[in-house]
């Protein structure tokens, strides 16, 4: 048996041995698994092969917990890891496959809020494993520890915004979601070319190479889309600072304590 070979049965050992321990994680991710699967091979019957992959690289991302949970030697609660693989159903499967994002506007900014949310909770809980580890000697406040969060949860969120950009431009796809706008304002409007935006309103339609879109306005390709996104990532990493703050600080005397560790990772305890 090859090095990869052993890393590999080591992983799947881990997480047969993990989702054994909790009933409830293996029901949602056999459940979760059985429908993406048998909505990947009709896809792949009817031709559909992007989608195929599609529910390929879901199939992926719900292994992300148990790979984060032997690769760190790291436990996360069972309420993290189902809202990871709920997330990543609703966000590929649902929004992608099943049109979501298109027939419920408000669904890529809820995900987006949800993105913000999880990933200062990992954030937390990464710097909080450092903060009362022997082995390191860091000893961040509470309000440094709520910081990093942020700053981790805000990273992630730029981070994907700059996989949707790339995704636009050179696979010629449309995750940044474009948005009708009714009013402009640009320099580049200006007829003697000065550093003075001008201003069009009530715009009603858009003529392209002598065709009507038919919009109701002008056609928006993504910027609004990335910045409201941005703002929910912000809104959401605010939120579980907050509650990061006051966990970190009154750790264990106080109602906040109790939810932000549900959310939070804790170190695996090995038995002797």
């Amino acid at each position: 048996m090859t090095k990869k070979e052993s890393k590999l049965r080591r992983f799947y050992n881990s997480l047969i041995s993990e989702y054994k321990e909790n009933k409830v994680t293996l029901f949602i991710y056999l459940a979760l698994r059985a429908i993406v699967v048998a909505i990947g091979v009709l896809l792949f019957i009817r031709g559909n092969y992007e989608g195929a992959v599609l529910c390929i690289f879901t199939l992926v991302l719900f292994l992300l917990p148990a790979f984060v949970q032997t690769t760190f030697n790291i436990k996360l609660p069972t309420l993290l890891e189902i809202i990871v693989m709920l997330f990543a159903f609703a966000a590929e499967i649902l929004g992608e496959l099943a049109e979501y994002y298109v027939k419920i506007p408000i669904w890529d900014t809820m995900l987006h809020m949800t993105t913000g949310f999880l990933a200062a909770a990992i954030g937390l809980s990464l710097i909080d494993l450092l903060n009362r580890s022997e082995r390191f000697n860091i000893k961040l406040s509470p309000f440094f520890v709520a910081l990093v969060s942020f700053c981790f949860s805000m990273t992630i969120g730029v981070l994907w915004e700059f996989f949707e950009f790339s995704a636009d431009a050179i696979l010629l796809t449309d995750m940044q979601k474009d948005m009708v706008l009714h009013h402009i304002s640009s320099v580049a409007l200006h007829p003697n070319g000065k550093n003075d935006p001008i201003v069009i309103k009530g715009i009603e339609d858009v003529i392209v190479n002598g065709k009507s879109l038919g919009l109701g306005g002008y056609l928006d390709i993504g910027l609004y889309d990335t910045m409201k996104d941005l703002i929910v990532n912000f809104i959401g990493a605010v939120v579980f600072s907050v509650f990061g703050y006051f966990y970190t600080k009154y750790r264990g005397k106080s109602k906040t304590a109790g939810i932000v560790e549900g959310l939070t990772m804790k170190k695996k305890t090995s038995r002797k």
